[in-house]
């Protein structure tokens, strides 16, 4: 059995160890809030360009769609853009984005796709590294605030890699932000575009000639729309992150509660065994004399 110094300095290490869990909690709680109402803001934007999208493609087919948006016409090659944060100590957020990557991946292979990976976050690249490092054709770490020169970053690494003939599909993995304490894993398709049942803009009957033409809008919208829904699921990443690490804090600050009693408790009973020990030898040597 433990020594009361020892039981002393291990209460000690605990006490300790919970004041850092108790400040990282109230350190993510006010960043939460900044992060959830930046990540809300997002969304009006990337919705709006979504819709615009939608109805510039409905007067757009045949060879002169952009490719962006009709894709390349195979289904073989495959990347996918894995976004966690930079950080840890956040419960199972991080992992949750990378597991839910891990069986799109093996979801293709077992169709026998092609998969590259580019990663956004320090947790998704060394995460993924052990079992795919071949695959990995970009790293970007996250920063401490989602940019879009980060974003722009991206984008342009996805676009040279589109425009080389290296991949047909592009897929976005990221954790979207629900609540403070639901985050949900997601799966976005980017490239070919998605715009079957997203909400269109309503023209009341009025026609509508574009100068320049559809294709040439769309040329130049869709690698901005590209930039915006990885700067969007950055965004949704770095309030979940937070959001995700209150709660993971909250819960270290109260098991160190916990065993801050359960050890008091111990040494309590250990101090008294010991009073309990040295009065009955004291007590024994007096009868003896």
């Amino acid at each position: 059995m433990a020594s009361l110094k020892e039981m002393r300095n291990r209460i000690g290490s605990v006490k300790a160890t919970q004041k850092i869990t108790k400040a990282m909690q109230m350190v993510a709680a006010a960043k939460l809030r900044r992060a959830q109402e930046a990540a809300q803001n997002a969304r009006p934007y990337a919705e709006r360009m979504a819709a615009v999208i939608a109805n510039l493609a409905a007067g757009v087919s045949g060879d002169g769609a952009p490719k962006l948006l009709v894709g390349t016409g195979q289904n073989r090659r495959h990347l996918l853009i894995v976004a966690t944060a930079d950080r840890g100590l956040a419960g199972g957020f991080n992992t949750g984005v990378v597991r839910a990557a891990r069986e799109k991946i093996n979801a293709l292979q077992g169709e026998g796709k092609e998969i590259r990976l580019i990663t956004v976050g320090r947790k998704a690249r060394d995460q993924l590294r052990r079992q795919y490092a071949e695959r990995i054709a970009a790293s970007f770490e996250a920063g401490q605030s989602p940019s879009l020169a980060t974003a722009q970053q991206v984008a342009d690494k996805v676009t040279e890699l589109f425009e080389a003939g290296e991949i047909d599909v592009v897929t976005l993995v990221f954790s979207q932000f629900k609540s403070v304490v639901s985050q949900v894993p997601t799966v976005r398709q980017l490239v070919p575009a998605v715009v079957e049942g997203g909400k269109t803009i309503d023209l009341k009957g009025a026609a509508y000639e574009y100068e320049p033409d559809e294709e040439t809008i769309l040329e130049t919208l869709l690698p901005r729309n590209l930039t915006t829904q990885i700067l969007a699921a950055m965004l949704e990443n770095q309030a979940g992150f937070f959001a995700a690490q209150m709660a993971a804090m909250d819960n270290a600050t109260r098991n160190a509660g916990d065993m801050i009693a359960s050890l008091t408790l111990q040494m309590n009973r250990a101090r008294q065994a010991q009073i309990t020990k040295e009065l009955i030898e004291i007590i024994s040597g007096a009868e003896a004399l």
